[in-house]
């Protein structure tokens, strides 16, 4: 599959489990109206139709953060690298879903080409499935990191049990498997609830969304693709790509293998890096 490469470190500074979960504005901010509400309702005669109102209003607010990737109403979620990474004219490439024999090896031969660097948030029982491809992206100078262990599609209904159940599996194994324990971590989707982010932290991953997308899932035209991604690119930027559930052109290939040439061209024109995600997320 090619040549072999520094295997990269872990983030300088990852969450610290043993913490107590600090609770975002907008949850304390909930909690409180929650509070309200129930005073209002019992105390204040004809009260209560308008602190169900609110207690709905809430609801809402707190779905629609969950149904937003790039929302930090739950708690942390890194968009862009660190400013430090601008003055080092880093961005981050990060490959979901696989990895997929038919794709990835591929992929590697590509960033080996043009010396750049990738995250792969890699779903763990594929992992599980192909350790020697999943051993490989690591032994090349590419990163893995935390997308779950089935890639559910009810994910975001799940309650702390089930984060915790699926997110802790796909850490073990994804460590068994590479010699390295993610650091990072990526919602299917980017879909989450508010009891994601306590599970999160407990376990030391820092959730990741992306600052811009290509929707290479279901687009197939590779130039549509990489308008999507390099639209106003600049350093900082974390860029989202799929090796899995990829997209198909016209003639029948993978989508990325198309859009990535194009992609890291545009990068060595910029004068820009792509690195991993625990070296970008270095803030010195």
């Amino acid at each position: 599959m090619g040549k072999s490469g520094p295997i990269m470190s872990s983030p300088s500074a990852p969450v610290a489990a043993t913490e107590s979960w600090p609770w975002p504005p907008a949850m304390r901010a909930s909690a409180a109206v929650h509070v309200a509400a129930l005073g209002a309702g019992v105390l204040v005669p004809g009260a209560w139709p308008w602190a169900l109102g609110a207690v709905v209003l809430n609801h809402a607010l707190i779905t629609g953060a969950g149904l937003t990737p790039r929302s930090n109403l739950l708690g942390p979620n890194v968009t862009r690298l660190p400013e430090a990474a601008a003055a080092r004219r880093e961005v981050a490439i990060t490959i979901d879903d696989g990895p997929e024999p038919e794709v990835t090896p591929r992929v590697l031969d590509l960033l080996d080409a043009h010396g750049q660097r990738a995250t792969f948030f890699c779903i763990a029982e594929r992992v599980q499935a192909h350790p020697a491809l999943a051993r490989e992206i690591v032994a090349r100078g590419h990163s893995i990191q935390n997308h779950t262990a089935r890639h559910r599609h009810n994910f975001s209904f799940l309650g702390p049990r089930g984060f915790a159940a699926e997110i802790a599996r796909a850490q073990d194994i994804l460590t068994d498997v590479t010699g390295q324990r993610p650091t990072c971590f990526r919602a299917p989707a980017g879909l989450r609830n508010p009891f994601l982010e306590p599970v999160l932290h407990r376990l030391g991953l820092s959730l990741v969304s992306w600052t811009r997308r290509g929707f290479d899932t279901r687009e197939g035209d590779a130039a549509k693709v990489m308008a999507r991604l390099a639209r106003h690119l600049q350093a900082r930027d974390i860029l989202l790509l799929h090796d899995g559930n990829a997209a198909r052109t016209a003639a029948g290939q993978p989508v990325l293998l198309e859009v990535l040439p194009l992609l890291l061209q545009r990068l060595r024109t910029d004068g820009l890096r792509a690195v991993t995600l625990p070296e970008g997320l270095k803030t010195a």
